[in-house]
């Protein structure tokens, strides 16, 4: 008895075979702009490291006050030479990062003139976008990884294994030391995810993949200088880079989880937002380019 197709669809068409997360993942590798940040967070440690060869010690601090401080404890082993490069990246190099992923996903689709061409494949509006965004967190987690093994990997050769010295409690044991060094490079992670979703609704809402990457790090400038002015009071609470800092309580004995609750939670609301606004948007526009 033969088979009746009556929902319009090729015989044989599957919705969730038409874009795969392996073949979206290969095509983003191929890009220059993936390979090139992959290819910086290896970099970044290496000129760490020979300006720390070239400065030496630097016995004398010329009023660099607290940074003069986290330099000398980046000096004493591997594990705090990744937690440096960690430190020394979260500000800005890793929020262009994560913005450069996101909100170059489909706003250079859109650009190239090839986002209609995929949509009429067809590839599901909804299944395109989840995709796009799984690889683009992937390639994010990639490279905060990849800078956290490699600043740990030169620095134990260099400075040797020993345990984590926080600079404002006693030293960790190295076993300890680096599941903390994980645990903040993963809340780095998910701070940074209100980067990750204001790049991703800005690439939606735009066909200029660097004003969606741009936006997304500039309204990301924003929120650390307004969390600055102590007059807003407990207004603050509410920005996105308010509890930022809040890692610090992984390097304090005992560990201090109230603010990385705080700052989890916010991170994830503000993330969730701006993802379903992007999903809500998508379905819904006519795509034109």
């Amino acid at each position: 008895m033969s088979t009746t197709v009556t929902n319009g669809a090729a015989a044989g068409y599957r919705p969730t075979a038409t874009l795969t997360f392996a073949s979206e993942f290969m095509r983003q590798w191929r890009r220059r702009r993936t390979q090139w940040a992959l290819g910086f967070m290896v970099l970044l440690p290496v000129i760490i490291l020979i300006a720390f060869e070239i400065g030496g010690e630097g016995d004398d601090d010329n009023g660099r006050g607290t940074f003069a401080s986290i330099i000398d404890v980046a000096l004493a082993g591997g594990l705090n030479f990744a937690l440096f490069c960690l430190f020394v990246s979260s500000s800005f190099l890793l929020v262009v990062v994560f913005a450069l992923f996101h909100g170059d996903t489909v706003a250079s689709e859109a650009s190239w003139g090839s986002l209609r061409y995929l949509l009429a494949v067809p590839v599901p509006r909804g299944r395109l976008l989840g995709i796009k965004l799984a690889v683009a967190l992937t390639y994010s987690l990639m490279a905060v990884a990849v800078l956290v093994a490699t600043g740990l990997l030169l620095g134990t050769l260099r400075y040797g294994w020993h345990p984590l010295a926080s600079g404002i409690s006693a030293d960790v044991p190295p076993g300890e030391g680096l599941l903390r060094l994980l645990g903040i490079a993963g809340y780095f992670c998910i701070s940074l995810l209100v980067v990750a979703g204001i790049a991703f609704l800005l690439s939606v809402l735009t066909d200029a993949p660097l004003g969606a990457v741009g936006g997304a790090v500039l309204l990301f400038i924003v929120s650390s200088i307004l969390d600055q002015i102590t007059a807003l009071g407990e207004i603050r609470n509410f920005l996105p880079t308010h509890f930022a800092r809040s890692y610090l309580g992984l390097l304090t004995s005992p560990v201090q989880f109230d603010g990385m609750v705080k700052g989890t939670i916010s991170a994830l609301c503000y993330a969730a937002l701006f993802w379903g606004l992007a999903f809500w948007r998508f379905t819904r526009k006519d795509v034109t380019s």
